[in-house]
């Protein structure tokens, strides 16, 4: 009653049909599609600016590309694979798996290939979508599947267009170039940069790294299933769900909740362990002190090989700590004023791990776009909604534990929280949904806090830390997180 007026209501609200823009058809892009089809919505396109689904697998294609989370956690937990060939499998495989998925479930037709959003402008309660090829379209909601390793990141070296030979990144791999016999140099030494060493080290006639900075490896056998096991995981599903969940329970208890408290038992367990990997395995002395980083383990990325040192200690290898001066033709001149002349030149130097959306153009309620949103740093309330962005659900976005577990499982417990969120709008509840400022302001306060007790803050420089130092990633455990995946605070959205 409003006065003396009587407001009859329907005893049900009629569901709103809504239509979904997916930006990417990487991991977080799939996942999108079977859930939101598991849900009943159909009215989806998937918008991918390749001309193949499968994101960083499809991207990353060097020698000795590999996963550094364990394969059978790696996966969906609605479909599981009894195929990995090994616990810690190569790029192709994950690359066919999500294929495999995607074709399975039906949602492979629903991709526009070759088609990158350049542009989404919130008008009139609905996104509107522009692509490179002209496509216009309007969606009431938009799920950023972009992930954050997609754009390579080039280093500024003096004289890089210069080289005579073959210069590429990593993650732009020209496979036409041949190896086999070749002086092959890698800048870089971050996990890339480890496997193709492993992989291609036996193959060139010189081998030379250029270290900017030591890493700490941590020792992992990686042997064969066997096809006894393959057999067992197939005829067993409850074996394979038991393995996902053990897989899941100790790198929450171990690493993913290690790396959230400097002072923990278990951070000091994998500090010992890489002790011991680098002391017992690199035998001249002198090379071992050039391998000792100057932090604590797992400041920065922490990478997983079985073999790397025993790669880096071949007759044909050379570590260079000695810092780049610039690049010629020949080859790469160190600051000593040597020449490292080469044949193949690999830019294992990483991405823009800030980019996120962009380079796309994104315009929110009231005109505000997504660079003057981010104009200081990119962020999002539980790294899934941002302040004047309604309807736009990010995917591994800023602020997740993109740096401690394993993007599948952050993925899926994400789109739990984000189908809640949906829901509002098909109960038709809510038109528009997006995180408050005051709820994201408090959300970045009590996270900056918590990001001084991590392992992260500990000495190093690595792409965890934003311009102030701070771990863009979740800084406290994983079982928080998915605590807070469970069940939006519905005061903390608008």
């Amino acid at each position: 009653m409003v006065g003396d007026t009587v407001i009859e209501r329907p005893a049900t609200e009629p569901r709103r049909e809504l239509r979904f823009a997916i930006i990417g058809a990487g991991m977080s892009g799939i996942l999108s599609a079977i859930r939101l089809r598991e849900a009943g919505f159909e009215d989806f396109t998937i918008y991918e600016k390749a001309e193949r689904l499968g994101g960083t697998w499809r991207e990353n294609t060097y020698p000795g590309v590999a996963c550094d989370v364990p394969s059978h956690l790696y996966c969906y937990s609605f479909d599981p694979n009894p195929e990995w060939s090994h616990p810690y499998s190569p790029g192709d495989e994950i690359q066919a798996y999500f294929e495999g998925v995607a074709k399975r479930r039906g949602i492979a037709r629903k991709i526009r290939f070759g088609d990158e959003v350049v542009r989404c402008a919130h008008r009139d309660a609905r996104w509107q979508i522009e692509t490179a090829n002209g496509v216009r379209d309007a969606v009431d909601v938009v799920i950023a599947a972009t992930g954050v390793l997609h754009r390579p990141r080039y280093p500024d070296i003096e004289g890089l267009d210069s080289f005579a030979g073959h210069a590429f990144h990593s993650a732009r791999w020209d496979h036409t170039v041949p190896l086999d016999g070749a002086r092959i140099g890698v800048v870089g030494t971050g996990s890339t940069a480890v496997q193709i060493t492993s992989a291609v080290v036996d193959r060139a006639r010189a081998f030379t790294l250029f270290q900017r900075t030591a890493q700490w490896v941590l020792p992992q056998a990686n042997p064969a299933y066997s096809e006894q096991d393959k057999a067992a995981f197939r005829r067993d599903p409850v074996l394979l769900r038991t393995l996902h969940d053990n897989l899941s329970k100790v790198f929450s208890e171990g690493f993913a909740n290690a790396v959230v408290d400097a002072d923990s038992p278990q951070i000091k367990m994998i500090e010992a362990a890489c002790v011991a990997n680098l002391e017992s395995n690199v035998r001249d002395p002198e090379l071992r002190e050039r391998l000792r980083p100057r932090y604590r383990a797992a400041c920065k990325r922490l990478i997983v090989s079985p073999d790397f040192y025993e790669a880096i200690q071949k007759p044909n290898a050379a570590l260079v700590t000695e810092p780049i001066e610039r690049i010629e033709a020949a080859g790469v001149r160190t600051r000593d004023g040597r020449l490292h002349e080469l044949d193949v030149l690999v830019l294992a130097t990483g991405f823009q791990v800030d980019s996120f959306l962009r380079p796309m153009t994104v315009i929110g309620r009231d005109g505000t776009t997504l660079d003057e949103a981010w104009a200081e740093r990119p962020n999002a309330y539980l790294s899934i909604s941002i302040p004047g962005f309604p309807n736009l659900f990010l995917l591994n976005g800023p602020n997740g534990p993109v740096g401690n577990f394993s993007l599948i499982e952050v993925a899926e417990l994400q789109f739990d929280y984000i189908s809640q969120l949906i829901e509002r709008l098909r109960s038709g509840e809510r038109r528009e949904i997006c995180a408050t400022r005051r709820a994201m302001d408090a959300f970045e306060v009590q996270r900056v806090e918590a990001a001084k007790k991590t392992v992260w803050v500990t000495g190093c420089n690595s792409w965890y830390l934003d311009d102030r130092g701070i771990p863009a990633t979740w800084p406290w455990s994983f079982d928080r997180f998915r605590q807070e995946m469970a069940s939006p605070r519905w005061d903390a959205f608008e």
